[in-house]
This record gives C-alpha cells, sequence and structure tokens, in this order.
C-alpha cells in the first residue's frame, strides 16, 4: 500500500502537524493513531474545556495542546496578521478576534512563524474555511503561479496507473482553469507524483476526445495546456488531450494513439475543470472501492490540507502522513 510506504518515510523525519478540528471525534481517533505510530507530532488547538473533553475520550499523551488565549506568543501573531491584511481593511481588533477565535487563522500563523510544519483540517468544515485562511497568511510559493488540489488515488487490484495508484488534478480548488493555469496543474502534479511515489510521472490531460476525435474550444484547451506544460518542463512526459480509456489502458491507447509514449500508462490525470475532476474520484473511491486521500494542496509555501467531510480516522492518518513528507521537502 502506498499509503504505508508515506508512512515509513514520515517517520524517519518527523513534523509538527496541527489538527485544528478537536471537536470532531475522528480527528481525535487519528491523533490518537498517528502519535501511537509515531507518524507525526501532532499539536491540537483549544480551550482547557476542549482540551479536557479529548483527553477524556481518547488516548492523547503524547498529543500536543495549544490555547490561543493562553500561548506565550499570542500577540506576536496577531500583530504579524494585522500588518500583513492592515491593507484589505481589517482592524487591530478584527485581527485578535480573528487570530484567538478561528482556530485555522490560529494554525496558519503558528505555521507561518515557526511554531508547526503543517496543518490538515476539513473533516468539519468547508474547504473554503480550510483553503482561504492558508491563501491569505501562508500563501503560495514565489516559483508558483496557482495553488491547486489533487487526490492520491489507490485502487485494489488494478493494474492501471502505477498499479493502481494515481494522481487526479485539479479534484478539489480551481473551478474551471484556462490552458496556463492547467499546465501549472500538471507539471506540479507530477511533481507531487514523484515526492510521494517515487516513481516517474505519465501525465494524460484528460479530454472527451483523443487526438482530434472531437473539435471544440474545450479540446483546445486541452491541447493548448499541454504544449504548455511541455514549455515548461521538456523532460515531463505528457500527453493530451486523452480520453481517460486511452490515458490508462493500454489496449485502447494501441488503437486511438499508437505512437503516444504516455498513452495507456497514464498516472497523474489531469482533468478539464472541477466538476470533472472531483466527481471521477468520487466514482472511482464508490464502485471501485479506491482509497481517495485528499484534497492535497500544492504550491504553498507550507503544506496545508485539506479533507472530505466524509473521512474516517485513517484517512486523516494518510493524509497527515503525506503532509509530513510535503514538510520535509520543505
Amino acid at each position: 500500500m502506498i499509503i504505508e510506504s508515506i508512512k515509513e518515510r514520515a517517520k524517519l523525519n518527523k513534523k509538527k502537524i496541527i489538527l485544528p478540528e478537536i471537536n470532531d471525534e475522528r480527528v481525535l481517533e487519528a491523533a490518537s493513531i498517528i502519535t501511537k505510530e509515531d507518524i507525526a507530532d501532532i499539536i491540537m488547538i483549544g480551550n482547557e474545556d476542549e482540551i479536557n473533553k479529548a483527553k477524556n475520550k481518547f488516548t492523547l499523551d503524547k498529543v500536543s495542546f495549544i490555547n490561543p488565549n493562553t500561548f506565550p506568543y499570542i500577540d506576536k501573531l496577531i500583530n504579524t496578521y494585522y500588518e500583513e491584511r492592515k491593507h484589505k481593511g481589517i482592524s487591530f481588533e478584527e485581527a485578535v478576534n480573528t487570530i484567538k477565535n478561528d482556530y485555522m487563522y490560529f494554525s496558519c500563523m503558528l505555521v507561518k512563524s515557526g511554531f508547526a510544519d503543517g496543518i490538515v483540517s476539513g473533516a468539519s468544515h468547508s474547504s473554503a474555511d480550510v483553503i482561504r485562511p492558508a491563501l491569505q497568511t501562508i500563501r503560495n510559493k514565489a516559483t508558483t503561479k496557482l495553488v491547486s488540489a489533487f487526490f492520491l488515488m489507490e485502487v485494489p487490484n488494478c493494474e492501471y496507473g502505477e498499479n493502481g495508484v494515481f494522481i487526479f488534478a485539479d479534484s478539489g480548488l480551481n473551478q474551471y482553469p484556462n490552458s496556463e493555469e492547467l499546465s501549472h496543474i500538471a507539471v506540479n502534479s507530477a511533481e507531487s507524483f514523484k515526492l510521494l511515489v517515487d516513481k516517474e510521472p505519465k501525465v494524460a490531460m484528460i479530454s472527451h476526445s483523443t487526438k482530434g476525435s472531437a473539435k471544440h474550444d474545450n479540446v483546445n484547451k486541452i491541447i493548448n495546456a499541454t504544449e504548455l506544460a511541455k514549455k515548461v518542463n521538456p523532460n515531463l512526459k505528457i500527453d493530451g488531450e486523452l480520453q481517460a480509456d486511452a490515458a490508462i489502458v493500454p489496449e485502447v491507447a494501441k488503437i486511438k494513439c499508437p505512437d503516444s509514449e504516455v498513452a495507456g500508462k497514464a498516472n497523474v490525470l489531469i482533468f478539464p475543470d472541477l466538476d470533472a475532476g472531483n466527481n471521477a474520484y468520487k466514482l472511482v473511491e464508490r464502485l471501485a472501492k479506491a482509497k481517495a486521500y485528499g484534497p492535497i494542496t500544492q504550491g504553498m509555501n507550507y503544506p496545508v490540507n485539506d479533507l472530505s467531510r466524509g473521512c474516517n480516522a485513517l484517512d486523516i492518518v494518510g493524509v497527515v502522513a503525506i503532509t509530513v513528507v510535503q514538510a520535509q521537502k520543505n
């Protein structure tokens, strides 16, 4: 299992990962498992009542807890946040209220200030409530033009992809990416695949058309995105436009695009928009009984990763392990 391999890599250089959702029992169970397996050092955020309630329900002896109202460096976090956001019209009082009462903003400032290495949240919050604070505070890397999100998919008993392992992108963030944005998603997703799976990425730009079988502006978008990605990374194995079956099934690829070095072998699938990417991962997860870890963000200065609100404790453990490996690269 790919996630077991990622866990072992996480253990070699543990990082401090924040789980802000202290009132969600799935998160508490995950924190207990993570510290027991020694995957990461976990920090949880809450007041004394929340902390005591959590401790009474789960074995959390190795978990660190921070109360924003008693944190000794709270003024530093507030001042830093205020200075960076005052040009957006927030008052100092609003900054105080946000950092002390919104655990996600507080967590982001902890990471930004060096008190932790990454965040995993979203079990009981929307993606917007997870990603917006990160984009406003942690921000994207200077070398990254677009923050995007992917799912690491592991399909059981599957001969396609990398023995059933795929990245699906963008499956969680960008609604209608244009050609340039799709090219960045493709290049960044290939880098993420190499980091997490440690295998050569083979990127398929997914469309309802394969090599000119249909004519449409949406097809042109995929073709242009493929060419732009090749310019960004000339060594990247990438091809498009490809239908999903041509991308992953060798027999279909031989018929539809026999000269492609990617078709029939793709392990990174880049979808034309969020509707396609998000529903594709959900269908594969449910119909093929696959494991879906994410949405995992890529392109931020520090890793901040989302969770599906339908996740279970083991899903959270997996995403934390991925976050540790991302933080190791940083």
